[in-house]
């Protein structure tokens, strides 16, 4: 993708954004998860714009060159304000369309659930609603695949995320796939301590509501909600970060409506080692 990185403010942020398609094409808005970057979206950015939308990759905060926030509020509210946020400023309607992977997906369920006015419909990829995971950590086998979760709770965790982690992490998550040119983009985005630390922000605030802010409070309450729009929730079968296995009964927590898929031969990253095939699902649902 060799279009220019653009910025807006939202939410008190600045973040840095990747775009396709006309401006005035109802809003297209896909969020990107860990450890990756805006550069996720590559080859559905077009494929939006050739339908006439106006796609958007912001980098999600903390993620270079999208600001630091100051507050330290990584919780799932907080991402689900910058999405409602980044809507209002990039003048997105009533048809707008939220497309998450991971915790972008976290983000577009919350997002979605405080304000449905704003969204027409939501694709989530690879991570299932808050009500689905509840159980989902509490095999063994989940708990190896969810070990660097429980390292990012320590002091070590910034030293941790290295790029050779950051690589062995897409090694893991979707097996056989060749992602150097995506951790070569995490890498960039999270070059200088502060960006890291942002990172593993996340996941602490994830297991400790100490690290929640509580201007978020009312996002963070519809994390828990199914909400009022229809989503179509993808999960790769070889998904190395949550077993597929665990997500099974993942469409009870969606809204009525939805739909759920378990995409054979594709693990975390499913929308980037099998983009055609990922892209069609998305925009048949979209159309």
């Amino acid at each position: 993708m060799t279009q220019p990185i653009r910025t807006i403010k939202a939410n008190g942020l600045d973040f840095g954004y990747l775009s396709a398609g006309p401006d005035d094409g109802p809003l297209a808005l896909c969020l990107h998860g860990f450890p990756d970057s805006a550069y996720s979206w590559r080859y559905l950015l077009p494929e939006l714009a050739a339908a006439g939308y106006h796609a958007v990759a912001p980098f999600m905060r903390g993620y270079a060159p999208t600001e630091v926030p100051s507050d330290g509020a990584y919780q799932s509210g907080a991402l689900a304000a910058d999405a409602n946020a980044l809507h209002e400023a990039l003048g997105g309607g009533s048809d707008a369309v939220l497309i998450g992977h991971d915790w972008g997906a976290i983000a577009a369920y919350s997002a979605a659930a405080h304000a449905p006015d704003r969204w027409r419909t939501v694709v989530t990829l690879a991570v299932p609603p808050v009500s689905a995971m509840l159980n989902a950590f509490f095999g063994y086998e989940q708990f190896k695949r969810s070990f660097y979760i429980f390292l990012f709770q320590t002091p070590l965790a910034e030293l941790a995320l290295t790029p050779d982690f950051i690589e062995g992490l897409w090694r893991d998550w979707s097996p056989g796939y060749a992602a150097a040119e995506d951790v070569a983009h995490v890498v960039q985005c999270l070059s200088e301590p502060a960006n890291v630390a942002a990172a593993i922000g996340y996941y602490r605030a994830l297991l400790d509501v100490s690290h929640h802010v509580p201007a978020y409070a009312e996002e963070q309450a519809a994390a828990g909600r199914k909400g009022e729009r229809a989503i179509l929730y993808l999960h790769g079968a070889a998904d190395g970060a949550l077993a597929a296995d665990l997500v099974r009964d993942a469409d009870q927590g969606l809204p009525q409506g939805s739909k759920m898929e378990i995409i054979e031969g594709v693990g975390h990253f499913l929308h980037l080692e099998r983009p055609r095939e990922i892209n069609a699902r998305i925009l048949n649902w979209l159309t």
